[in-house]
């Protein structure tokens, strides 16, 4: 036993050795100086020593290089509000030290522009005759190679690995690599907000990240390997190029062989093998692998993968190459995709490339994973990366968790570059996704493929070439020209549409219901149509995040909207507003989900995203914040209810009732699972807020296919036995699933007494109010619509969308309301502490009081929660101690067309119960003028400061750079 461990400690020892004698790692110190004049080249730096020293891998900003960040600074990206270079309030933060930004995260250090990278290695003898290669994962952006003195060529790619053959240049002994990296946008200008680059999300850097090595091979090489499955046929065919740079007209032997190796069931394929010829320094040649009865396939269900050897011998001359692929087949037919012949729908988010705690992507397979694997818990299956392309490990992490993926060309060509218009863009774009087919074209999670984000220019021929010289060069997946808004043109020439224009709810103008899906917008398009940055929802900034910024970005903005909270005496309900706010943001997600899901011949959503975007004004838009961390306010389980590949839907004519009406849904579901469920019960139940059945049953019991849109039955609930006004909830399940969803729905007393008691009720401070509250009355304030000091604040139902910093103050406003549901007013009329679908009568289009001169501890019952680039303390009802009585007020509408208002009709009724109680004992005391100034004061109108760039960061004439 002891002689079996010696033998196999023994060959890891050799292994090791070999290894290390065939690669050298330079990962470490390397020297380094910042050429700020771009003078390096003409001096000839890489001949003398740089005056300082950097670990590698890794960015200047993580290695604190570069200068402070002032207001100075040139960024990366368009400033749409520029309001924080004017804004009196922000001059604060525009002090040279104490400089916070609160466009997008504040880099610690910033620095655009040439830096240099020098470093000694020894070459080993053993070296001499091998070729050698230097292999630098993710520079960014250009880099030019050096080696003892002689220029080697230079590269510029923001996809794939900068790959150096350094053959003729090096030799045994010691060689010095020089490395000039320059990040700026020159003559090829990717465009400034494309967020391979941008500051809006990883910044843009200087430096390499990944891995750094060395590497010795043979001679004769495989230059690139590509398989490409053939599922029905049960093979794959590899294509291959091999190169012999010094060697011509000579016979070696390539051998292939596969085995899977991260699924429960293990298959390994029989070796083929090859005899060729290389007669001028290049061979293609194609190989059938046959994959066998036992083959296993690729998909979000069964990820099943191969890892493929090819070996080429040639007399002592041999190379070794491993490719990992998956048998997988990604296809369209009519207006879906097909997975291995198998309907799918895409449920997906958008990658921003936010990372804050680095400014890059992550370079690891593990972090990958964990995003994957976090976005597969949310029941989701696909991620659109926005105009970037992640490394290597994001496939490989993919791959293992069965996601579908769509890299895109590094560019949003637009904000100054234009495709189509002859511009270096046109070439490097295209270039650049044949780099990234090339790289990544084997990992099974690589199933869509577009050139970038929104372009500008004639940029629809050129895509159209796009598009037709990819179906005609890689079948291995779909492509669309252009990931585009629902003003951009329609691009003829696309396997599948990536747009805007089927998504989004219509509260602002309609209640809501849950019949109505998105078939009209397109019934007309004939190709599969996915929706182009779903939701935009957004959320009050989460204080309590701040502390997590530990690396070279720190949020300075969520600092200065704290600010913002306490100077409008809220600073105590930050994290209520978040709860409030985001429990809104999630009723947005689910509703727009599920409306999605109940449109036929509809192939998936994009969300814009699953967690937070940091730039951009700060858009809160996810549900996680931008680290894939839950909020609090919901969590896997709850959002798979509505988002998964079976979720039960219902169509429901409307959410609030009368007890002499009759609740109905007509059931349905979206089943996009990798078969069909057979025999399935359908059940539901309908319960109050205490969990009391109130009514269940089995709707119906069948086959459900794969597909959408297929009913599974009708619930119907007279709600004659309902007395008190209540919220009740419908949950629907499919047994032996984890199929199961719910909606709320609100039910009120056909017939409400409403008694006014000893209060008084008017619309305005008329004599006999005062006179009332002089003598120890109460008085009730019905203001809707007449309110001045408050009404630029412009609300809807549904929450800011993306934010009101770059959109220039876009209504609407506010993020929902924030209520203490303990409230004894709220003891006959039902709610949660934030907005839910029954507010929608009370809350949209509603008018909103302003109560900047309200005393400091003054909190409203209903609080509207401002924007959070202003938060004005602002709500709809409000009780406070005026002269010697109380007074309650509302700018909600509690008194018109109460027969069909019944919601309004509620809330009137809880109201003046409340005040007519011995509950009403208002706290604060607020004066009459005060009360009276809601009716005609004017506030400040809200100056946006937008003014352009401020013109010392507009570049210069004459400047290449940014």
């Amino acid at each position: 036993m002891k002689k079996i461990i010696s033998s196999i400690i023994l060959s890891l020892i050799f292994t090791h050795v070999i290894f290390a004698q065939n690669s050298i790692d330079l990962s470490g110190k390397w020297n380094f100086q910042i050429d700020r004049t771009d003078a390096g080249v003409v001096e000839q730096w890489f001949k003398k020593r740089l005056n300082e020293e950097i670990n590698l891998p890794g960015s200047m900003p993580e290695k604190l290089k570069g200068d402070d960040v002032t207001v100075r600074t040139k960024w990366t990206g368009s400033l749409y509000d520029s309001s924080y270079y004017y804004n009196p309030y922000m001059e604060k933060y525009r002090v040279d030290g104490k400089v916070k930004l609160p466009f997008f995260l504040t880099p610690d250090k910033h620095y655009i522009g040439v830096a240099w990278y020098q470093k000694e290695v020894t070459i080993p003898s053993s070296w001499k005759g091998k070729r050698v290669v230097l292999f630098l994962e993710r520079p960014h952006i250009e880099t030019t190679v050096w080696v003892n003195d002689k220029q080697v060529g230079m590269q510029n790619s923001l996809c794939v690995p900068h790959e150096y053959d350094l053959t003729s240049y090096i030799h045994p002994g010691k060689c010095k690599i020089s490395i000039r990296v320059d990040n700026r946008l020159k003559d090829i200008n990717v465009g400034p907000d494309s967020h391979s680059v941008t500051d809006q999300t990883q910044g843009n850097w200087n430096g390499i990240v990944g891995k750094m090595n060395l590497t010795a091979g043979s001679i004769i090489h495989f230059d690139d390997i590509q398989v490409y499955p053939d599922v029905a046929n049960k093979k794959a065919v590899v294509k291959i190029l091999l190169k012999s740079d010094k060697l011509k007209n000579v016979s070696a032997k390539v051998t292939l062989s596969a085995q899977s190796f991260n699924t429960e069931k293990s298959h390994t394929l029989l070796p083929i093998s090859k005899d060729i010829v290389i007669k001028n320094n290049t061979l293609s040649l194609e190989m059938e692998l046959p994959m066998g009865d036992k083959m296993l396939t690729w998909d979000e269900f069964d990820p099943a993968l191969y890892k493929l050897k090819a070996k080429i011998e040639c007399g002592k001359n041999s190379d070794e190459k491993e490719v990992q692929f998956g048998m997988r087949e990604f296809t369209i037919k009519g207006k879906y995709f097909y997975v291995n012949g198998n309907k799918t729908m895409l449920r997906g988010t958008v990658e921003n490339c936010d990372f804050p705690l680095t400014g890059y992507a992550p370079m690891q397979v593990e972090d990958w994973e964990r995003v994957f694997r976090i976005c597969k818990n949310y029941g989701l299956n696909h991620m659109r990366f926005h105009s970037f392309c992640p490394p290597k490990a994001a496939f490989e992490a993919a791959d293992l968790v069965g996601f579908y993926i769509q890299p895109e060309g590094p560019s949003w060509p637009n904000h100054g570059p234009k495709l189509g218009m002859g511009q270096p863009i046109d070439n490097y774009l295209m270039d650049e996704t044949i780099r990234m087919a090339k790289e990544y074209g084997n990992y099974a999670s690589f199933c869509m493929l577009a050139c970038g984000n929104e372009p500008a220019g004639r940029w629809v021929a050129w895509v159209s070439k796009f598009v037709d010289y990819w179906k005609e060069n890689d079948p291995r997946r779909v492509y669309t020209g252009a990931s585009v808004g629902g003003s951009w043109q329609w691009q003829p020439k696309n396997q599948y549409h990536v747009k805007a224009g089927a998504r989004g709810l219509d509260w602002a103008s309609s209640m809501p219901e849950s019949m109505s899906d998105y078939r009209a917008m397109i019934d007309t398009v004939s190709q599969p149509y996915v929706s182009h940055e779903t939701g935009q929802w957004c959320a009050f900034p989460d204080f309590n995040e701040i502390k997590k910024y530990t690396g070279v970005n720190k949020a300075k903005n969520f600092e200065i909207f704290k600010d913002l909270l306490e100077d409008g005496k809220m600073g105590d309900l930050g994290h209520e507003f978040m709860m409030a706010s985001g429990k809104l943001q999630a009723l947005c997600y689910k509703n727009e989900i599920e409306k999605t899901l109940r449109t036929p011949n509809y192939a998936g959503f994009q969300l814009l995203a699953l967690n937070d975007y940091s730039g951009q004004g700060t858009a809160l838009v996810g549900l996680l914040n931008v680290f894939f961390e839950e909020k609090g306010y919901i969590n896997a389980p709850e959002f798979r209810r509505f988002c998964s590949p079976t979720v039960p839907l219902a169509r429901i004519e409307k959410f609030v009732y009368k007890n002499n009406e009759t609740f109905q849904a007509n059931i349905e579901v979206a089943h996009f699972g990798k078969t069909a469920i057979k025999n399935a019960n359908t059940i539901y139940k309908i319960t109050d807020k205490w969990g009391k059945v109130l009514a269940k049953g089995l709707l119906s019991t069948k086959d459900i296919p794969v597909g959408n849109c297929f009913t599974l039955g009708s619930v119907n609930f007279p709600l004659n036995s309902i007395e008190k006004a209540q919220k009740l909830n419908l949950e629907v399940s499919i047994e032996g699933t984890e199929a199961m969803n719910d909606w709320n729905f609100w039910v009120y007393p056909e017939t409400v007494t409403i008694d006014k008691g000893s209060v008084y009720v008017t619309d305005t401070v008329d004599a006999k109010a005062t006179e009332i509250l002089k003598k120890g009355g109460n008085v009730l304030l019905t203001a809707a619509g007449k309110i001045s000091y408050g009404k630029d604040v412009q609300q809807y139902f549904t929450p800011v969308f993306w934010n009101t910093s770059w959109f220039k103050m876009r209504p609407p406003h506010t993020t929902g309301i924030f209520v203490n549901n303990y409230h004894p007013l709220f003891k006959n009329f039902p709610t949660d502490c934030h907005s839910n679908l029954q507010w929608w009568e009370l809350l949209n289009r509603a008018q909103v009081m302003l109560f900047t001169d309200f005393p400091a501890d003054f909190q409203p019952l209903v609080q509207s929660i401002d924007t959070w680039f202003i938060s004005r303390k602002i709500g709809m009802l409000f009780e406070a101690k005026v002269l010697n009585g109380k007074l309650m007020m509302t700018s909600m509408d509690i008194t018109s067309n109460l027969d069909k208002r019944i919601v309004a009709r509620q809330m009137n009724k809880a109201i003046l119960d409340y005040m007519n109680s011995d509950n009403f004992r208002p706290q604060t005391e607020v004066s009459l003028e005060t009360i009276k100034d809601l009716y005609t004061k004017v506030a400040k109108k809200v100056d946006t400061y937008s003014k352009d760039s401020p013109d010392e960061l507009k570049p210069k004439k004459g400047d290449k750079g940014l």
